[in-house]
């Protein structure tokens, strides 16, 4: 519930509330990402939501601070605004967690908790201590119980593959009917040919299900004439 007053009439008790109930929030969902070993971990998502939760106290004393003055005067306060700046100013911390390998991009859950902390921090801050606390819940679900759902979803998986081989004819069709045996389907293909050398780099994006189709291929692209390479990930 949103408190219009301070608890007991006691304006440091009601800031170390607000605060603690954040460092709380931040901690718990922090701790579950330094377990699975993320960069973004208890430290970092503790004080995502306390600075977050300072921000909002500071917004709304700024406000009854000078809310006082009347239309006629130059000052203009607008609290809205710290709250946009938080987010904005978590959209960088999330930007440099996230990695590009090939197809796949990892960091994204941890970029997404970011914000959610920092809005669990927004929450308490504000005094909706109801909200934070709901959020709070949410959050851990969506971390723990919803990833135990993995093993058992039928997804898409991206698997970049890259041979260099002996620069020959037929050499590429050979390399398509090994995917073709398996039901797979290259795509984003990138080859060049070095004429001095006389060989042919060869890359492509797969997508499929298993998850050890990588080593699979290898065995069977390792059998065509005139491979040199064969990298994966």
């Amino acid at each position: 519930m949103f408190l219009e007053t301070t608890l007991l009439g006691n304006i440091e008790l009601d800031l170390t509330v607000k605060l603690l109930l954040a460092a709380l929030a931040g901690g718990v969902v922090g701790f579950e990402r330094e377990k699975h070993g993320r960069p973004a971990g208890l430290r970092t998502n503790l004080l995502v939501a306390v600075g977050s939760c300072v921000m909002m106290i500071v917004s709304e004393a700024f406000y009854l601070k000078y809310g006082m003055h009347d239309a006629e005067t130059t000052l203009r306060l607008d609290p809205s605004r710290v709250a946009a700046q938080i987010v904005t100013g978590i959209g960088f911390i999330g930007a440099g967690v996230i990695l590009k390998e090939g197809a796949s991009v990892r960091g994204l859950t941890t970029a997404a908790s970011l914000w959610a902390v920092a809005g669990l921090g927004m929450a308490f801050g504000m005094g909706f201590f109801s909200l934070g606390a709901i959020a709070t819940v949410l959050v851990l679900i969506s971390l723990t119980l919803l990833k135990r759902l993995d093993p058992v979803m039928k997804k898409d998986r991206f698997l970049t593959l890259a041979v260099t081989a002996v620069n020959r004819e037929g050499l590429v069709n050979e390399l398509q009917k090994v995917l073709g045996e398996r039901n797979l389907e290259g795509m984003d293909v990138n080859s060049h040919v070095d004429l001095v050398a006389n060989e042919l780099f060869y890359q492509m994006v797969i997508t499929q299900q298993a998850q050890h189709i990588g080593h699979e291929l290898t065995e069977a692209i390792k059998n065509i004439e005139g491979i040199k390479k064969i990298h994966y990930h």
